[in-house]
């Protein structure tokens, strides 16, 4: 009767020698040295590397002292390595004039390197309103397309979170103000820009994002035309109008060009007027403290005629 044939599992060199612990060891990520030649941007990367006051001194710190904490990449196909967190650093690096930095290499999805590259970048202290648009439309977008994985969502409570309430955890924002910051991806460069540079406030931005790109474009004509920018009540006007399809040139000057409530509520005297009023020793703060107490008592006297 013939032999059964024994299935027999050989353990490799490796495997026979090595110990529990060096497996372990082996399979933990490791920080790194890589050039900084093989280290490239994250695609689409919303967030701005700025040669301002802050990078001067993380540059000062990395030339002393190196980079203290290392970045994360993950492999590219077409060679390099692609950052996920540490722009800045690699950034600063290169004006340090060093040649390598410290990286923890992660094999990553593209989509959990994108909600990881968010998470890491919103931890700063500073972040441009379209910076945080975009690092929450791409994280958003992420979310929404593990959602669509059912291996990725099982829930034991029955119930799920819809994306902009996953993204809004541990933000500081809640899901309806995410769905406002998002809505500035909508927005032509050159408004966007205004908003970040504060010409133009995020609720008037955000009712203006409802705009065609060609009503975007005569919007910026008729601010130009007008001298002014939006209060909420004039975007919000211009966006029913774009709305009702009537939002041409013309109709959005009639509106930029009406004076605002703020403006008919605010009262301005000219400082050479004051100043004549005044010794020139006197700093605004100890004029407007004087005017205040003169119509204090020509408020009392007032009162005092009233009741006679």
């Amino acid at each position: 009767m013939p032999k059964k044939s024994i299935n027999v599992s050989l353990s490799s060199y490796d495997d026979i020698f090595s110990t529990e612990e060096s497996r372990i060891e082996a399979k933990q990520e490791k920080v790194q040295d890589i050039p900084l030649s093989e280290l490239y941007p994250f695609k689409n990367h919303p967030f701005k590397v700025i040669d301002d006051e802050a990078m001067q001194k993380t540059v000062e710190s990395i030339s002393e002292y190196g980079v203290l904490s290392p970045a994360i990449a993950r492999p590219r196909k077409e060679g390099g390595y692609e950052l996920i967190a540490g722009h800045r650093r690699h950034h600063a690096s290169v004006i340090a004039g060093k040649e390598t930095m410290p990286v923890i290499v992660r094999d990553m999805e593209d989509d959990a390197a994108i909600i990881l590259m968010v998470d890491s970048n919103l931890q700063r202290e500073t972040i441009l309103p379209s910076e945080r648009a975009f690092a929450y439309k791409m994280k958003y977008d992420a979310i929404k397309r593990q959602g669509e994985r059912t291996d990725l969502t099982s829930c034991q409570v029955g119930t799920k979170l819809r994306a902009d309430q996953k993204l809004a955890v541990g933000t500081g924002d809640s899901a309806r103000t995410v769905q406002r910051y998002m809505r500035l991806t909508e927005l032509n460069s050159k408004l966007l820009d205004m908003v970040d540079n504060k010409q133009i406030a995020f609720n008037p931005a955000v009712e203006l994002s409802y705009l065609t790109q060609e009503e975007q474009e005569n919007f910026l004509e008729a601010m130009d035309y007008s001298q002014n920018t939006p209060s909420l009540s004039q975007a919000q006007r211009i966006k029913k109008l774009s709305q009702e399809k009537k939002c041409t040139l013309e109709a959005m000057c009639a509106v930029m060009n009406e004076t605002k409530k703020e403006e008919l509520d605010k009262v301005t005297i000219n400082n050479e007027v004051l100043r004549k009023y005044f010794p020139r020793s006197y700093t605004p703060k100890q004029m407007q403290d004087t005017i205040i107490k003169l119509l204090e008592n020509w408020h009392k006297k007032r009162q005092k005629n009233m009741e006679r």
